[in-house]
């Protein structure tokens, strides 16, 4: 079964207690899966946190990426949250894992 981690990198970012994913393809092939079954529904529903707002997504096809917009998932930020992540670097590591079921490209299982 494949996932993220198969196609792309993810790097995150954050600005307060908003958590910034991005994710690079590494192809073009890989883009277009990407785009297709990572909605901002799907990215909410991976992470299940008690958001602030709703995910946001943006597709960039330029630079074959996806950038999605978490608001409150880090609670609080790097200053106002005691969790050892304020940043929310490890969360990168949480989308690699989502698991590319209905959507198929002919490359890595």
């Amino acid at each position: 079964m494949s996932t993220v981690d198969s196609y792309a990198d993810v790097r995150t970012g954050d600005k307060g207690d908003t958590l910034i994913l991005d994710v690079l393809a590494r192809d073009q092939g890989a883009y277009d899966l990407l785009a297709g079954a990572l909605t901002a529904e799907a990215v909410a529903a991976h992470y299940a946190l008690d958001l602030t707002g709703p995910v946001v997504r943006r597709l960039l096809p330029g630079v074959r990426a996806l950038v999605f917009v978490l608001p409150g998932a880090l609670g609080g930020g790097v200053t106002g949250s005691p969790v050892l992540d304020g940043h929310g670097k490890a969360l990168s590591y949480h989308l690699l894992g989502y698991h590319l079921l209905s959507h198929r490209l002919d490359g890595p299982d």
